[in-house]
């Protein structure tokens, strides 16, 4: 009887060692093929209290809601041999050309500032909101001396850029670049200021252009270049390029201008700028020579429209202007500006260097004419 309790205790103590082995270590043996296994998940991280040193996420939080892509279309007159239309019927008739652009919202009322060049001819004018929300936009006014427009849409609860103090800035700023490049979706992209007052570029009539090497590239027109805090700096507009994207040379209309365009079109539907009707030069030392001109700063009038708000002021070529209303004039860009910025109907003083003489004229500016329309 003794030995039967000792090979029934023997036994047990065999087999809860196979049972502790099993269940301890699992040989692969063991196991069953596509089983689930049981992990340990990492608790998700909590929103950091404050941002990652070096982040300029805050600014993107704060300006990217405001940022909408634009999508136009435009339709084609018919074109194409005759012969073909009859045969193949509509392959002859009007065609939908569609385009791609961005835009910023500046105000609850559903104003969108963009670029002329991005609207520019379209039938159709489709804004998207970040949040996926769209709207038909309509066309308030265009200006393409500046290549700036401003939309309407009708949408509640809209964000709103914030406009930045474009004035204040200085080369080497940090900023960023919010659009739809290519239209794979908002992309935000970062750099400095790499220049101020960039001119004679060939893009606009009124060019004072922030040049930056954040990343912009087609479709980014019309976007936001802003500074980080999320202000509004400028409205993206045009990149130097041979390849069609981006080398690191941007250019954006500042702040400034697009807040006096936008608030002229709203007011007047369109831009209503000064103009006197000359051709100015930058004073070089052959323009000086060949008009016997003594002054050393200035911008020198070339040639006066006859009958004119210049002439009839009394100017003449080969005159300089150094000031208008009391501010200095250092280049044909300053001068155009300060012109542009006199009110139609209104006398003006302008300073002249007139041969070593100084002279004050009132000028009285009218309305600058619109451009032809396919100029811009």
């Amino acid at each position: 009887m003794k030995r039967l309790w000792l090979l029934f205790a023997q036994t047990v103590t065999v087999l809860l060692a196979v049972w502790f082995v099993v269940r301890t270590l699992q040989p692969q043996w063991l196991q069953r093929p596509g089983g689930v296994i049981s992990v340990v998940q990492a608790p998700a991280a909590a929103a950091p209290a404050r941002a990652v040193p070096g982040s300029l996420s805050g600014a993107v939080r704060k300006a990217a809601p405001a940022v909408v892509s634009i999508n136009t279309s435009t339709r084609q007159p018919a074109g194409g041999d005759p012969w073909l239309r009859f045969f193949f019927g509509d392959s002859g008739g009007p065609q939908q050309q569609s385009g791609l652009g961005s835009g910023v919202i500046v105000s609850p009322e559903g104003y969108v500032l963009t670029n002329n060049h991005v609207i520019e001819g379209a039938d159709q004018i489709e804004v998207t909101l970040p949040d996926a929300r769209r709207a038909a936009a309509k066309l308030i006014g265009a200006d393409p001396d500046s290549d700036l427009a401003v939309l309407k849409i009708n949408l509640d609860r809209l964000p709103v850029m914030t406009l930045g103090d474009s004035s204040a800035l200085q080369v080497g700023d940090p900023v960023l670049a919010i659009g739809n490049p290519f239209g794979v979706g908002q992309t935000v992209t970062s750099g400095i200021v790499s220049a101020l007052g960039r001119d004679q570029l060939g893009i606009n009539t009124f060019e004072n252009f922030i040049q930056t090497d954040a990343a912009i590239n087609p479709g980014n027109s019309g976007g936001a270049l802003i500074d980080i805090n999320g202000n509004l700096l400028g409205i993206n507009t045009a990149i130097y390029s041979r390849s069609g994207g981006s080398m690191g040379i941007g250019f954006a209309i500042p702040v400034s201008t697009a807040r006096q365009v936008l608030e002229s079109i709203v007011q007047n539907g369109r831009v209503v700028r000064g103009w006197i009707g000359i051709e100015p030069n930058e004073l070089t030392p052959e323009l000086a020579q060949t008009f016997g001109v003594r002054a050393s700063a200035g911008v020198i009038v070339t040639g006066v429209l006859n009958n004119g708000p210049a002439a009839a002021a009394g100017i003449r070529p080969g005159d300089v202007i150094t000031q208008i209303n009391g501010q200095p004039v250092r280049t044909v860009r300053e001068l155009l500006t300060r012109i542009a910025a006199l009110a139609p109907g209104t006398s003006a003083p302008f300073t002249l260097d007139r041969r070593g003489q100084s002279v004050q004229l009132a000028v009285t500016p009218a309305q600058r004419p619109r451009p032809p329309a396919h100029a811009r």
